[in-house]
């Protein structure tokens, strides 16, 4: 086995490490003039899907801009029972509505826990939201291995 393949999660780590929902960090693409916007989020996790699901935050005060459509990568890292572990998901946010999905996403969305954070200085009641969901392009894992000798 290589140093690589010690390193990468296999699905079912992946999928132990994602549960069904946390916090993480998300980034949108923005111009080469620019730095992406990153901000931590939650989501909620598929595996049956392979996919991920936002409640963010939208309106007049986001920083975001329009999020539908948008590239993005989406990090998770924490650490596990002493060891360091991450999953990188790349690609495109797709608005989650009942009239833009197919009913097996809805259904999706549904077996999913989606924390909700309070960072936003007002009710959360008041904060309007909107959810999307990414089905990641490209989608990364790694945990710490021991290089001693």
């Amino acid at each position: 086995m290589s140093d690589t393949e010690s390193a990468t999660m296999d699905p079912d780590e992946r999928n132990a490490f994602l549960g069904t929902g946390g916090t993480g960090v998300i980034a949108f693409s923005s111009s080469d003039s620019e730095s992406p916007h990153s901000v931590p989020v939650s989501y909620g996790y598929d595996r049956s899907e392979t996919t991920f699901y936002f409640r963010l935050s939208v309106g007049p005060d986001s920083d975001k801009g329009d999020v539908a459509g948008r590239h993005v990568t989406f990090v998770v890292y924490r650490q596990q029972d002493e060891n360091w572990q991450s999953v990188i998901a790349k690609g495109q946010l797709e608005e989650t509505t009942e009239a833009s999905v197919a009913t097996d996403s809805l259904e999706g969305l549904r077996q999913v826990h989606i924390p909700l954070v309070d960072i936003f200085g007002r009710p959360v009641k008041d904060v309007p939201f909107e959810f999307y969901r990414l089905v990641p392009d490209e989608m990364t894992s790694r945990k710490e291995s021991s290089t001693a000798v």
